[in-house]
């Protein structure tokens, strides 16, 4: 029997699999968050998909997301980056993933880990939203409000709260499977917080 999953995964192989796999898994790993926190950065204004094709393309562009090393960018890095075809060539989230990669660096010495840093919000476990349909879904929360402002007091780029609420429906702070999604089950059972 085919699993239901939420209607924006589609039939496409590699939006199937992200569905699947990665999206609202709670993730602790300090690179994958960085890795998430650039390419939604460079989503803004487009599709998932778009950035989702790109991925490996930005993966060898950024230094496997990297962030000790993308935060020693230089201008001619920068300008090999704005020639690279194969990603988003934007001047502006260029710089924004390289500050961003500096402030990461402030914000792990302070806390320890971004993880700790960005968990903190939500007492480090995920919030489980029960959405019925897509059209259910918040593009932001007052929680991404919150998240957004104290990034952006932080120095971020381009983290506004639509852009914060992306990453935490892809970090797994927030589970949004809708609840006839398969996955929905699956992730709600390891260990959350119930959204009032």
């Amino acid at each position: 029997m085919e699993k239901m999953r939420c209607g924006w995964a589609g039939s496409d192989p590699l939006y199937v699999m992200y569905h699947d796999t990665e999206w609202g898994m709670p993730l602790f790993d300090d690179k994958k968050l960085f890795e998430f926190l650039v390419l939604e950065t460079f989503q803004a204004g487009l599709s998932w998909i778009t950035v989702l094709r790109k991925r490996e393309n930005f993966r060898n562009a950024f230094d496997g997301f990297d962030f000790m090393k993308i935060a020693f960018y230089d201008d001619p890095k920068e300008a090999e980056l704005l020639n690279d075809a194969g990603i988003i060539r934007n001047r502006l989230k260029i710089k924004a993933a390289i500050n961003n990669a500096r402030v990461y660096i402030e914000i792990r010495k302070e806390f320890g880990s971004f993880s700790n840093y960005i968990w903190g919000f939500t007492e480090g476990k995920s919030i489980n939203n029960s959405f019925r349909s897509l059209s259910d879904l918040p593009a932001k929360t007052d929680l991404s409000d919150r998240i957004s402002n104290d990034l952006k007091k932080r120095r971020f780029k381009f983290v506004g709260s639509t852009v914060v609420y992306a990453h935490m429906q892809a970090s797994g702070m927030v589970n949004d499977h809708l609840t006839s999604c398969f996955r929905y089950a699956e992730l709600k059972k390891l260990g959350s917080k119930q959204e009032s």
